[in-house]
């Protein structure tokens, strides 16, 4: 089969094996798929994975043990939990610590023709709700992680930093919740999707207020973290969304000194998001940058990593 795959190199190869599946798994006829900036950054060493990449997709189920799913479109959660481990047993599967992760962590991702998840992973797409719009089930689902983990409180002020695809979902979400959001960024392109979703916007340059309720770090860099210490109130909230090669540099002093709470946020709850894109609370078109075809793949990570883009999908 064709598959995107990340070496040391970073290779479009037609003749990959199709993966084979276990019981209990799903063979995935992929049809659309999604670049993230997580795979940007495996292609710079995050994670050390070397294999097929991509954990964003629909497909359609070939091969199952349950006859429910055969034939029927779905996406997939990207964490693959042992269910045995204490972790598991709790309810924190993503937690699990002998986890793969799909096109991440020790499992051949959905950059390719087929891939394989467990049927436990796998959601039905509604009818009528289009691939390109249920591909962003996955990060949406992310987006939808922040409420799931820090009480929102109707009117509270909250800034997403980062306008890229995650701050636009996260400023999307946090609205939905009830949250006075403003979304800062660099982009005038960006920033004005989100104004005409009447979202709150500034420029990273301009002068900001401080005292936020909540800061959302989704700049995908290190220096995010340290603005978002700058903003947010004593006793506030932190969530850190970016994930980067680099290493952190920074002074925790004011995170002792302001007793500020620092939450991780990586996956969330597909349920939600799904339900999100059927009624169109959630908006994601405006941010489809371009569709490639899969023999293409390449040019579509290249384009991926261009500042001014946004979502980049591969249509196999």
């Amino acid at each position: 089969m064709r598959a995107l795959i990340y070496d040391g190199s970073l290779r479009l190869i037609g003749n990959h094996p199709e993966p084979s599946r276990r019981k209990g798994e799903s063979l995935i006829r992929v049809l659309v798929a999604g670049i993230c900036n997580t795979d940007l950054e495996i292609v710079r060493g995050y994670m050390g994975y070397s294999g097929v990449l991509g954990h964003e997709f629909v497909g359609i189920v070939e091969e199952s043990d349950d006859s429910a799913l055969i034939g029927k479109r779905v996406v997939g959660e990207i964490n693959l939990a042992c269910g045995e481990c204490a972790y598991c047993i709790s309810g924190m599967r993503t937690h699990c610590p002998s986890r793969a992760v799909l096109g991440i962590l020790d499992h051949q991702g959905a950059l390719a023709d087929k891939c394989v998840l467990p049927d436990a992973n796998l959601h039905i797409v509604p009818d009528g709700l289009p691939d390109e719009t249920a591909v962003f089930c996955e990060p949406l689902a992310a987006a939808f992680e922040i409420p799931a983990q820090v009480k929102i409180d109707s009117g509270s002020k909250a800034v997403v930093l980062g306008d890229g695809k995650l701050g636009l979902l996260v400023s999307q979400v946090l609205r939905l919740s009830g949250a006075d959001v403003l979304l800062v960024g660099m982009s005038p392109e960006k920033l004005s999707i989100a104004q005409g979703w009447s979202i709150k916007t500034k420029f990273s340059r301009e002068l900001l207020d401080g005292g936020c309720d909540m800061v959302v770090d989704c700049t995908g860099s290190t220096e995010g973290l340290e603005k978002a210490l700058m903003l947010v109130r004593p006793r506030g909230t932190i969530v850190v969304k970016t994930t980067v090669a680099d290493r952190f540099s920074i002074n925790l002093a004011p995170v002792v000194i302001n007793e500020i709470t620092i939450v991780g946020s990586r996956c969330g709850p597909f349920e939600p998001a799904l339900e999100a894109l059927s009624k169109g609370s959630i908006q994601v078109q405006e941010m489809i940058s371009a569709v490639f075809p899969f023999d293409r793949a390449l040019e579509a990570v290249e384009a991926a990593s261009q500042p001014e883009t946004l979502k980049v999908l591969v249509r196999m």
